[in-house]
């Protein structure tokens, strides 16, 4: 009799009601003026020859260790980032870093200085091409751990509301990442306790070395923090004016105080997962044609053609880019290494 009174009432209960989940609209390519698409067409290139010189420079021997470059999703670093603010929002990312420093404004010497492991370095040389990190541009780092920045930049997160501060923070991570189990829990946080972060899955489909599809049940990773009711947004990772769009939607909802928001750019590396790295798990043909078909700084180059630059103005500005990327190169050479010394430096925090 008891079971059958607790059945009926069970079945009687009343289910609560599942309550509407307001989402940010859906992102507009954003209507940037001829200046606006220059920079970010300057700031795309000035990634791509820097890459390409680093991987240079690490054939020669100067760079050691691992390096991850960046080379076709330089559009997500620059579209989102430029859409932020240096010196109040803060950026964490992965070992894929090089090119989101370059995209806030940080001097590219000293990115190569610390490539290969100079003094004058950004990390004194200690961080190289993984752990590179500057407090005063409130760049976090530069991370070794799969997945680890994830709930690092919750917690640079964290500090910005309890700071109210007005700053927010911008955490990358890849497709490969968006499986650990830190980053569900970061994102439970986040959504209990409405942080203003932006979650950004870099999906260039293929993680270390397995496709998206192979490794993962849920494909469409921008549904990721569904369950904890933080929406998310597909955005074209290869088109720089689209994710500066995604950008300014996900940045209003953050900083309207409605919690996290999850940006899938779905974007493409050229190169192998690092440079020890031979890719056989896809095909030329396959890398060729995305090339042909959706390079971003081929994208922002035919936007400015139609906006009436000429192809002069533009090869004068890559030009101009070689100059830089080369003046980093031979600083980075020329400059010396770090004293012995240095080894025991930023390793505790008092003498013991």
């Amino acid at each position: 009799m008891a079971r059958a009174s607790t059945a009926k009432a069970a079945k009687g209960a009343a289910t609560p009601a599942t309550p509407n989940r307001e989402r940010p609209p859906e992102p507009q390519r954003f209507e940037a003026s001829k200046d606006q698409l220059l920079e970010f067409y300057r700031q795309m290139l000035l990634i791509r020859r820097f890459e390409e010189r680093a991987g240079q420079l690490y054939g020669l021997g100067l760079i050691g260790g691992f390096c991850h470059l960046y080379i076709g999703q330089e559009a997500v670093a620059v579209g989102l980032q430029s859409a932020l603010e240096p010196g109040k929002d803060s950026v964490i990312t992965g070992y894929r870093d090089h090119g989101h420093m370059l995209a806030y404004g940080i001097d590219p010497k000293i990115i190569m200085a610390e490539l290969t492991g100079r003094q004058a370095g950004i990390s004194r040389g200690k961080g190289g091409s993984m752990h590179m990190f500057s407090t005063e541009h409130k760049f976090y780092g530069g991370h070794g751990i799969v997945g680890a920045q994830v709930p690092l930049g919750t917690g640079l997160a964290f500090t910005h509301k309890y700071r109210n501060d007005g700053g927010l923070c911008l955490a990358y991570f890849g497709d490969g990442a968006a499986n650990q189990g830190q980053v569900y829990e970061s994102f439970n946080m986040a959504e209990l306790w409405k942080l203003p972060v932006i979650f950004v899955i870099e999906n260039n489909q293929y993680a270390m070395g397995t496709s998206v599809n192979r490794s993962s049940a849920e494909d469409q990773l921008y549904r990721r923090g569904e369950s904890f009711r933080i929406p998310g947004l597909q955005v074209d990772g290869m088109d720089v004016l689209a994710v500066r769009g995604a950008a300014e939607t996900a940045r209003e909802w953050v900083k309207a105080g409605k919690g996290p928001v999850l940006l899938e750019l779905k974007t493409y590396r050229y190169r192998g997962h690092s440079m020890s790295d031979p890719a056989k798990y896809r095909s030329r043909e396959e890398v060729q044609a995305v090339r042909d078909k959706s390079d971003p700084i081929e994208h922002a180059k035919r936007e400015l053609e139609a906006m009436g630059l000429k192809e002069d103005a533009l090869k004068e500005i890559d030009k101009e880019i070689r100059a830089i990327v080369a003046e980093a190169a031979d600083y980075a050479e020329s400059t010396p290494e770090p004293p012995e010394g240095e080894l025991y430096t930023d390793v505790v925090v008092d003498t013991y």
